[in-house]
């Protein structure tokens, strides 16, 4: 898949490591969304028992379930990142080399 280019419906192509990335970054994500669904069916067990060491261990719980959320947005924040550096046909989908647009007009794209 690397070194791979793939096409888009509009024309643009993708590089096969950004496709990779995503790919990779996705499964990343909902692995630990499935985790997170786990934690908090616990919590909720834990809450609703009123059982002093189930809450107890809620502390705990939430700490992960907290440290799995920043690392979704770490993630998500990361494949942003790549995305704005990867190297894409960006002139074939958006206008000529020359950076115009489709119109003639000049597009700023984000540094």
């Amino acid at each position: 898949m690397e070194g791979d280019t793939f096409r888009l419906g509009n024309g643009g192509q993708v590089d096969g490591k950004v496709v990779q990335t995503f790919q990779t970054s996705f499964v990343q994500v909902q692995t630990i969304l499935d985790q997170n669904r786990l934690l908090i069916n616990e919590i909720n067990k834990n809450h609703e028992s009123k059982i002093p060491d189930n809450l107890g261990r809620n502390v705990g719980l939430i700490r992960e379930l907290n440290n799995n959320v920043r690392r979704v947005v770490d993630l998500y924040a990361d494949l942003s990142s790549s995305v704005t550096k990867s190297p894409t046909d960006i002139a074939s989908s958006e206008g000529d080399s020359n950076g115009r647009a489709k119109g003639g007009h000049k597009r700023n794209r984000p540094a």
